[in-house]
């Protein structure tokens, strides 16, 4: 009778063990998921203005103006190439962009705002998320259409 008894509970201990590993691969899919929404959500926006400084570096002022949605030969109405090269151009404040660094992202409904600090001042930029727009943004922290902060953190994490 011994032989009869050596095979009791080891169906059981094997669904045990196939159902323990379900249940891990499925909370660390769950988990790499969720890391990966938070982590590269803003991917392409950081990329665009990564690619705007490097434009900058390079004096490549034209294709850095393409980035703000604007052409050098069909300029945009209120900021032409002449008003871009006065804040971004080689006799601009902002001429030595290694002297640059990127304080703060936030991330917004409609796109991404990203605070460069420069020596002297504080430049804000933000990139739009449906056409990849540059512009300047007006506030340091998300808003929605009156004017409101949407991200309440925001007020204490400058």
């Amino acid at each position: 009778m011994a032989g009869y008894l050596d095979s009791y509970g080891v169906s059981d201990a094997k669904r045990e063990r196939g159902v323990k590993r379900v249940v891990i691969a499925a909370v660390a899919v769950v988990l790499l998921s969720v890391a990966g929404y938070f982590f590269l959500h803003d991917f392409q926006e950081k990329r665009q203005i990564s690619k705007f400084l490097d434009l900058l570096k390079d004096k490549k002022y034209e294709d850095a103006y393409r980035l703000w949605g604007c052409d050098p030969a069909k300029p945009c109405r209120d900021y032409n190439l002449q008003r871009f090269l006065e804040d971004w151009g080689p006799k601009s404040a902002h001429a030595d962009i290694t002297l640059a660094s990127i304080r703060r992202t936030r991330s917004c409904d409609g796109g991404v705002i990203q605070i460069l600090q420069f020596p002297k001042e504080e430049v804000l930029l933000y990139v739009d998320r449906k056409d990849r727009n540059l512009s300047f943004s007006p506030f340091e922290y998300c808003v929605d259409a009156t004017g409101r902060n949407t991200k309440f953190l925001d007020i204490f994490f400058k």
